[in-house]
């Protein structure tokens, strides 16, 4: 899509989120009339409007669609089939968010699903043409998103937003982000202010960015708290050793350098008080984990307290500690910010950065009195 340079000293959106000390999604939100669904206190209203005279700002809706060609169609494109089958889904929230932001703001929604190949993978471009030109910009959302396409976007001046932090080198992406950095900080640190000194991090291996940033902030936060950190070397059910059921054989000793077969070796020297809390970065790790516990005498969060950097719904068997994603406010505020992206074009947008909530389960408490420090290997 090809964007018309703005003029070079008409006041923006951001020049009146500036001076009113405000988000510039603040400023839509006012600009377009949303002040009571955003909840928007009524101070602030009128700091936002004594700002837009100062500055002279005048939204023009209809000059700016003749200049820019807006249709007020936003695209929601996803890279794999995630659009939810069950209320359940990971993905119904962050939809739901979509849907009712754009219909507030009064913009129609035009979803991408077909297939681009043979192999069953969602693409945007097909025949060499960019698929979502028929709509103003996209939110994109999906883990298995084309990074080549990406970039071809960015490049071509297309208008998108992208749910979840996705990193293209040599190209900056706007992206809509959990914080899940300081969640897995956060669950650190209520353990250390709990007792615990050392601690684990069962990692599920999967290489996405989702995850760096569960592990970033895992490792920050031991850093800071001066916890030690036995976590098993390999990642998955193997690394942990619970693939298996059962004690390790007799006499084992774990030295942070398992391989899958020997994994239980770290099971054991948890058994023998190595550890005495452990953050997973999910519950398919998290329930194998107390499972195997048990079978060793031990249950959580008595001996082993627990906590998953996921969201655990309210059916789950285990009340996890937990942390959860804001997923509808999520796909609100990347309707708000491809909104500021086209009303603003060529002005740079910083990555939304959006707090998730720690929530605290029936799995994590106090270390055993009197719990014995290690007898075997502890460096991972």
């Amino acid at each position: 899509m090809t964007t018309t340079p703005r003029r070079a000293r008409a006041p923006r959106q951001s020049d009146v989120a500036r001076l009113a000390g405000v988000s510039q999604s603040a400023v839509s939100r006012v600009i377009g009339g949303d002040t009571d669904t955003a909840r928007i206190p009524e101070a602030t209203v009128r700091r936002i409007q004594d700002a837009i005279k100062e500055l002279g700002y005048v939204p023009n809706p209809t000059a700016r669609k003749l200049r820019t060609g807006r249709n007020r169609m936003l695209g929601v494109h996803t890279f794999e089939a995630v659009f939810p089958r069950a209320r359940e889904d990971f993905y119904f929230e962050f939809l739901l968010g979509i849907e009712e932001r754009a219909e507030e703001i009064d913009h129609d929604l035009v979803l991408f699903t077909s297939t681009g190949g043979s192999d069953g993978r969602r693409r945007v471009y097909r025949d060499g043409v960019n698929r979502l030109n028929v709509a103003d910009g996209a939110v994109l959302l999906g883990v298995a998103a084309d990074r080549a396409e990406l970039a071809r976007l960015e490049a071509d001046g297309y208008p998108f937003v992208h749910i979840g932090r996705r990193e293209v080198p040599g190209t900056r992406i706007t992206c809509v982000v959990p914080d899940y950095e300081s969640a897995a900080a956060a669950i650190v640190d209520r353990l250390a202010d709990l007792g615990h000194e050392r601690i684990a991090y069962l990692r599920a291996g999967i290489d996405e960015e989702s995850y760096a940033d569960r592990r970033r902030g895992y490792e920050s936060a031991v850093e800071r708290r001066g916890l030690r950190d036995v976590s098993p070397e390999r990642p998955g059910l193997a690394g942990a050793g619970l693939d298996a059921a059962g004690p390790g054989a007799a006499g084992s000793d774990w030295s942070g350098t398992d391989t899958a077969g020997t994994g239980t070796a770290w099971l054991d020297a948890v058994a023998d008080g190595a550890v005495t809390g452990v953050v997973a970065d999910a519950e398919w790790l998290a329930n194998p984990l107390a499972e195997r516990l048990a079978e060793r005498g031990l249950t959580v969060p008595r001996d082993v307290s627990v906590a998953v950097l996921e969201g655990v719904g309210p059916d789950a068997a285990v009340h996890w500690d937990c942390l959860q994603i804001p997923r509808r406010e999520v796909g609100r505020l990347a309707i708000d910010t491809l909104v500021g992206l086209l009303d603003e074009p060529g002005t740079p947008v910083a990555d939304v950065l959006v707090p998730c909530v720690v929530v605290e389960g029936e799995t994590v408490a106090a270390p055993p009195s009197g719990s014995p420090a290690p007898t075997k290997g502890s460096s991972a």
